[in-house]
C-alpha cells in the first residue's frame, strides 16, 4: 500500500478529536498513516505477513483483541496492529494496550501515543471502551517475550483484567494466533541489573536484528463472556479469573492449531 491509501484509510477510520487533530490520549491519524507507510516494507517483503479471520472484527463498537506475544521488542504488535488496519472494513485504528513502563520511554513514548498506543492503566482502558474502540491486548505482558525459546508458543503469566473490562462493559473477545515472531527474534537471556525506565528486564537477544520469517496471523471467533454473565459479575475475582482462563484456553488451542497446520516451518 502506498503513502495516499493510508492517509485515505486514516481518514475514513472513526476518530475521537479531542481538539487540534489529537484524541486525549494524543492518537494522531496523520502521523499513524505515515509510520504505517514506513513499515509497508517490513509487513509485505520482510515479514510478508498473511492473515486470515479479519472480517470476524465488529466493524464497529467495543472489542477487545487477545494476542499471544514473543520477540525482543514488539514487532509482532506493530505487525498485527497493521494487519488490523489494512484489513478491517470500514477501517479501524486499532489501540494497542501497552505495558506500565512505556509511557516513560523518552520520544518513544510520545510516538506510540501518535500511533494509537495507550498506557496500561485500567482507567485508560474504561474510557476507550466506553468510547466505542477496538483494543488491542497481550495478556501474557513481558513473560510472553521473556520466554525461553524451548517455550515457544506456551502461554506465559496471564493477566485477567481484560476479562473483568469484557464483562462490565459487554465486549465481545477475538482470541489472535500470531506466528513466526517465536523464530523470528528469540531471546538468549535477561540480565534485571539493568533496568531502564522502569522495565523488568534488559533483553540479550540471540541475532541483533530480527530474522526475516514468515508472520502467520489468524482471528478466532468472538467470545461474548457478558452472555454468562451480568455486568456485576465483574466484580468477582473468581468469575473474572474463570473467564480468563476461558480466553486462555481459547487462544492456546489456536496457537497450536495453527502451529500445526503450518508446512515447513519450525516445530
Amino acid at each position: 500500500m502506498d503513502s495516499e491509501t493510508f492517509q485515505r484509510i486514516a481518514r475514513q477510520a472513526p476518530f475521537n478529536d479531542a481538539g487540534h487533530g489529537f484524541d486525549v490520549f494524543g492518537l494522531h491519524p496523520p502521523a499513524l498513516a505515515t509510520a504505517a507507510t514506513w513499515a509497508a516494507p517490513l509487513y509485505e517483503r520482510y515479514f510478508r505477513v498473511e492473515s486470515k479471520g479479519a472480517e470476524r472484527i465488529p466493524s464497529c463498537g467495543p472489542a477487545i483483541l487477545v494476542a499471544n506475544h514473543s520477540g525482543v521488542l514488539p514487532v509482532d504488535a506493530a505487525m498485527l496492529c497493521l494487519d488490523i488496519l489494512r484489513r478491517t472494513q470500514p477501517p479501524r485504528i486499532p489501540r494497542p494496550i501497552a505495558d506500565h513502563f512505556v509511557p516513560r520511554l523518552p520520544i518513544v513514548s510520545t510516538a506510540f501515543a501518535r500511533w494509537g498506543v495507550v498506557g496500561g492503566a485500567r482507567a485508560n482502558a474504561q474510557h476507550l471502551l466506553e468510547s466505542g474502540e477496538l483494543l488491542v491486548i497481550w495478556p501474557e505482558g513481558t513473560s510472553g517475550p521473556a520466554k525461553r525459546f524451548r517455550d515457544r508458543y506456551q502461554l506465559q503469566h496471564w493477566s485477567v483484567g481484560f476479562a473483568e473490562l469484557a464483562i462490565r462493559y459487554g465486549a465481545p473477545v477475538l482470541p489472535v494466533a500470531i506466528l513466526g515472531a517465536e523464530e523470528s527474534w528469540p531471546l538468549a537471556a535477561k540480565t534485571l541489573r539493568v533496568r531502564p525506565f522502569g522495565a523488568p528486564y534488559w533483553p540479550i537477544p540471540y541475532v541483533p536484528l530480527p530474522l526475516p520469517t514468515h508472520y502467520r496471523i489468524q482471528y478466532g471467533a468472538p467470545i461474548q463472556l457478558d452472555r454468562d454473565h451480568v455486568a456485576a459479575d465483574a466484580d468477582d475475582p473468581h468469575v473474572v479469573a474463570a473467564a480468563a482462563e476461558r480466553v486462555r484456553a481459547a487462544l492456546q488451542q489456536l496457537v497450536t492449531d495453527q502451529r500445526n497446520a503450518r508446512r515447513g516451518w519450525f516445530r
